[in-house]
């Protein structure tokens, strides 16, 4: 009696259980994606490496079948700050000289957005390292990134004994379409029943349309290396998943101006409920700081430690398509508590294809013993 109840219960749990597999497929070509953009977002004039919200749902869950997969996400951003930050931009782009004796306030507004193509080809390893599931992937992009700034500066310069008080306004704008930097990425992942755990390391090769005296940029203008790791919860009775990745950048100098942002910090987070075989619903946060302050800024600016959290919702759905496994995936987050950095909100349209979700196992039919007098 035993053996027909876990017969029948498999049976009827055979849709989650595909759909799972199919998520998780899905989740991993989607984790794999890592990159920066120059949408005024932090550290030096706004800009980090990490895009905050990275990381999603199934970060951390193996892929079920090995080999290549593609993911690919349209990515806007608005965002905007106050004096503090355009400051920083007139000092980074030079539009404002930096010596000693300087004294300068800013009231002012930076606005930007961004439309950036994101596209990451990934591969998954058959044979395990170190008992996990390793993989390999790269990202590039390409888009429009469009800032304006505008406001009245004023303040004194002295030298010579002499202080000379001064006044003017600024009104500039920029905008740029092109390529974004490369961001290769290694991953190992593991699972342990409900548990699923991942490290990461990635990086940024600056190849990507950077000016030193431009407003706006597609590439970051420096290296940068980033490590991590992450942890997924996944109930396939219940059909409720949780997942948290957290990870450091270090920075190296940028060699355009000589400056260097702090090391920063990061955590991604997301929580769904699948609610049939095909669409989950859930939500999305991220927390993002910088754990040390920059260098090579102008002396009056002071330390810049750059921060900012975002929450909002996700949606998603998922189809065969061509012999191959679809998912779509949208994100939205809305930020707030930023510092030393521009805000706003934030989107993300995701569609990854992966290799079909290996066909559920035929139970065998038992035999009935036959008794011959």
């Amino acid at each position: 009696m035993t053996r027909i109840r876990a017969k029948i219960g498999s049976r009827q749990n055979r849709p989650r259980r595909i759909l799972l597999m199919r998520l998780r497929q899905a989740g991993l070509v989607v984790a794999a994606v890592a990159s920066c953009s120059q949408a005024a977002r932090a550290d030096e004039g706004g800009v980090s490496f990490w895009i905050p919200g990275l990381f999603g749902s199934l970060a951390a869950v193996p892929q079920q079948q090995p080999g290549w997969a593609l993911a690919s996400i349209y990515y806007h951003t608005t965002v905007s700050a106050g004096g503090d930050v355009a400051l920083q931009r007139e000092f980074t782009i030079g539009k404002i000289p930096a010596p000693l004796n300087l004294t300068a306030r800013l009231n002012a507004s930076l606005n930007a957005t961004a439309d950036l193509a994101l596209v990451a080809p990934s591969y998954a390893f058959a044979t395990p390292v170190l008992g996990g599931q390793a993989s390999l992937s790269m990202l590039t992009l390409v888009g429009n990134n469009s800032s304006s700034l505008s406001g009245t500066l004023s303040g004194s310069l002295s030298a010579g004994g002499f202080t000379v008080p001064f006044m003017r306004s600024d009104s500039f704008s920029s905008s740029v379409t092109g390529f974004g930097d490369l961001a290769p990425q290694a991953a190992i992942r593991w699972n342990k029943g409900v548990y699923n755990y991942m490290v990461y390391l990635t990086g940024d090769i600056p190849v990507g349309d950077y000016d030193s005296t431009r407003l706006s940029n597609i590439g970051l203008g420096h290296a940068a290396f980033d490590g991590g790791g992450g942890y997924t919860y996944l109930d396939e009775k219940t059909g409720r998943e949780f997942s948290a990745v957290g990870g450091f950048t270090y920075n190296l100098v940028n060699p355009s101006t000589n400056y260097q942002n702090g090391v920063d910090f990061h955590v991604d987070m997301a929580a769904a409920q699948f609610l049939s075989k095909q669409w989950l619903v859930g939500a999305v946060g991220y927390v993002y700081g910088q754990v040390s302050a920059d260098s090579g800024s102008a002396p009056i600016l002071g330390p810049i430690e750059s921060r900012v959290a975002g929450v909002g919702p996700q949606i998603g759905y998922i189809f065969p398509i061509n012999g191959m496994q679809g998912y779509l995936n949208f994100k939205a987050y809305f930020e707030f508590d930023h510092h030393d950095r521009a805000d706003g909100w934030n989107t993300w349209l995701t569609f990854a294809l992966t290799p079909p979700a290996p066909p559920a196992a035929t139970p065998k039919a038992s035999r009935t013993s036959m008794i011959h007098k």
